[in-house]
């Protein structure tokens, strides 16, 4: 039984060129969702601790002295 025409070895390596290009676009696509995400929650921490400073009373100097107090206490 006679086989199909093999691709040549130039046309395999041309298609797993175009593959691993469309991979890694993919890659960055995914990285740029990733960063997007991790900013999303990011900014949505930093909120949640300002409305805790504002309902405290506090500015972020404040804040900052207390935790640095609090952080020197515990280590020793």
């Amino acid at each position: 039984m006679a086989r199909g025409q093999r691709k040549p070895i130039e046309e395999k390596i041309a298609e797993k060129e175009e593959l691993i290009g469309a991979l890694r676009t993919r890659v960055k696509s995914e990285q740029a969702e990733l960063d997007a995400l991790y900013k999303e929650k990011r900014d949505r921490d930093l909120e949640g601790l300002n409305q805790i400073l504002e309902d405290a009373g506090l500015d972020v100097g404040e804040a900052s002295d207390i935790l640095q107090s609090y952080i020197h206490s515990r280590e020793s």
